[in-house]
């Protein structure tokens, strides 16, 4: 998932700022233990230790047959600004006999003006900002109030991060479930994989982002939407013995954030032999698979031509997230393999295998020729006498263009043209596809025509409305980011688009608006979520009835992009902002320009303050000593 970045003042404020509520400590929400099949697991496995338990839950819960009838494709999916299908009725209504409700819910569905919209976002921010320093003034406490909504939040990705900073835990008691107990910014992995940044520091814990909501670490198995019940499973340690155990947690709206898994579209070998880079653990795999491979070739008695195989690393994908690593280990070969390997730079290939004829998709064609010059450029050692052991006319990088990929073995990938190539290490970055509880819970809706209907578009993904609700959920089951898909118009799976979802959500239940108000009187679809008549409205509010002409319904989820932001290595990365909803007037950037503001945004966007500080000593660190190789 990429982050993405703003080409105004007004947008920058909203990078750099965080927006915070009053919160007051809630009760936690009732758990329920059931161990009884987890003991026979490791009643049968003894020596199992906590690490293999854990890879136990993670390999059978995102093993899914078929992934290659799941293709999706990272930043696929754009804003569809003209006709726009109503998805809450999942159906064509003739504007001559549609019924006064059809028409004032058509009439919301249009995109706001952007000016207003604007003015809308610039709204919310000051009123975030007012929150805040009255949430410094006083602290609130309810012990006697009545028993309140229990909000599950299933993931700790971007979505999901957004909304815990914007829901507001003095009305709604919050649970998190995850197996991983802290959010982590994904756009600098590739970063991380090779050094420049430690892997902690891109990390912060769920907890620290919004202390009055609860974390339970676990992974959900399945969702029962008839009582409303999230069945999960961890590993359970008492001193040196672990068992893997089941609970389950009830809930009143559940926020299903679990985000996507690497597709392999079922291409052999992709699993067994491949990296892939969406956690903190593929970075660490790579980062050790990287330093094996120089070490391995470093061994005597090897031919040249075995040294070369060892240290051919194949990146497959050319999206955002390959050519990132690509350039990050570019980077690495030219500022550190002179200092740790100097003898074994010239048989150093790095090679980039895309299944289509070009190279960073979502960009303007200017800026992806920009980017296969940087790839593709002459090699420029930190220090330049090392040049000199290159031999003639060396290629660190080759770009293999419209080049499929037809089967991954042990040490060779076979393309679909016949060629195979030897690789030492292999990084697989070409899509996304859906974890099983997904797909679990599209099966889950499988009797409900809105679900059903639209899944040739979703694909894998759970389709959800205007407004982020599920279809067929009746309102209490509220998708985020890349496990859903938006149907009125598809979005491109970034960190952004789910941020924003999370923010726009958090805030819609934050004001206390009614997400199951009931079906329409024809009983034809789920009415949008209404506001609370006894509640006195924001600026912000105000200013969108004033673009939808209406103030009976919340508007609908309204995607602002603001741009997008690649490296591309050698200091130098590329920047593409969007001036308008059209996508007509961009400002484009690269080289040393399009460098600083990547670096800018990424350190602002981070969670925390202390994430800042720490990016920027890996930084620092990184410029003046390398990166670290130790194998500890």
């Amino acid at each position: 998932m990429r982050l993405l970045v703003s080409g105004t003042t007004l947008l920058w404020m909203a990078f750099a700022t965080s927006s915070a509520h009053a919160f007051s400590q809630s009760a936690r929400t009732s758990i329920v233990f059931t161990p009884k099949s987890s003991t026979k697991l490791h009643e049968k496995n003894p020596t199992l230790s906590e690490k293999e338990l854990r890879k136990v839950i993670e390999d059978r819960n995102t093993k899914v047959d078929g992934d290659e009838n799941y293709i999706t494709t990272v930043g696929e999916g754009v804003q569809d600004d003209g006709e726009i299908s109503n998805a809450v009725t999942n159906s064509s209504t003739d504007s001559e006999t549609a019924s006064i409700l059809e028409k004032k819910i058509e009439r919301i569905l249009k995109p706001r003006a952007y000016p207003l919209f604007l003015m809308e976002k610039a709204a919310i921010i000051v009123e975030d900002l007012l929150a805040s320093i009255s949430m410094d003034d006083q602290e609130t406490t309810s012990p006697n109030q009545t028993e309140k909504e229990k909000i599950v939040i299933l993931g700790t990705g971007w979505g999901s991060a957004a909304f815990l900073k914007e829901i507001d835990t003095d009305k709604y008691d919050v649970t998190v479930i995850s197996p991983r107990n802290f959010f982590l910014f994904t756009p600098m992995l590739a970063g991380s994989s090779v050094g420049t940044v430690e892997y902690r520091s891109i990390t912060e814990p769920i907890r620290e982002i919004n202390r009055k909501a609860g974390y339970l670490e676990g992974t959900a198995t399945n969702i029962d939407i008839e009582n409303k019940t999230v069945f999960c499973e961890s590993v359970v340690c008492e001193g040196n013995s672990c068992t893997i155990e089941d609970f389950d947690v009830q809930y009143d709206k559940l926020i299903f954030a679990v985000g996507a898994q690497t597709n392999t579209f079922g291409i052999p070998g992709v699993r067994e032999y491949c990296c892939f880079l969406k956690q903190v653990d593929d970075a660490r795999r790579i980062r050790t698979a990287l330093v094996n491979c120089f070490e391995r070739a470093n061994l005597p008695n090897l031919t040249d031509e075995k040294r070369e195989a060892i240290l051919t690393f194949a990146v497959i994908g050319a999206g955002p997230t390959g050519v990132e690593f690509a350039s990050e280990l570019r980077d690495f070969v030219e500022q550190d393999g002179p200092k740790y390997y100097p003898n074994l730079l010239k048989h150093v290939r790095i090679k980039v295998i895309e299944a289509s004829p070009t190279v960073l998709a979502p960009f303007d064609k200017t800026l992806q020729e920009e980017a296969v010059r940087q790839l593709t450029r002459k090699i420029m050692p930190k220090d330049p006498s090392y040049v000199d052991l290159m031999p003639a006319n060396f290629e660190l990088t080759e770009l293999l263009l419209n080049s499929g990929v037809s089967e991954v073995k042990k040490d060779v990938i076979a393309l679909d043209d016949g060629r195979e190539i030897p690789y030492g290490m292999a990084v697989w970055a070409a899509g996304n596809g859906p974890l099983p509880i997904t797909l679990q819970l599209i099966d889950s809706l499988k009797d409900k025509k809105q679900q059903a209907d639209v899944q040739s578009l979703a694909r894998g993904r759970i389709a959800i409305d205007s407004w982020l609700r599920v279809l067929g959920s009746d309102g209490s089951i509220m998708g985020l980011g890349d496990a859903s898909c938006v149907v009125a118009g598809q979005l491109p799976a970034t960190a952004q688009v789910a941020g924003q979802q999370g923010e726009y959500l958090g805030r819609l239940l934050s004001l206390n608006y009614d997400t199951s108000p009931g079906i329409d009187p024809t009983n034809k679809f789920l009415l949008p979520p209404k506001p609370n008549p006894n509640r006195e409205k924001t600026f912000a509010e105000k200013i969108t009835a004033f673009a939808t002409q209406s103030d009976e319904f919340a508007a609908p989820f309204q995607f602002l992009n603001l741009g997008i932001l690649a490296y591309t290595g050698g200091g130098s990365a590329l920047a593409q902002i969007e001036l308008l909803p059209s996508g007509d007037k961009k400002v484009k950037g690269s080289g040393k320009i399009g460098f600083g503001l990547w670096r800018s945004v990424y350190l602002s966007k981070q969670i925390s303050g202390r994430n800042r500080f720490l990016v920027f000593v890996d930084w620092t660190k990184t410029q003046l000593f390398g990166r670290d190789i130790t194998r500890i």
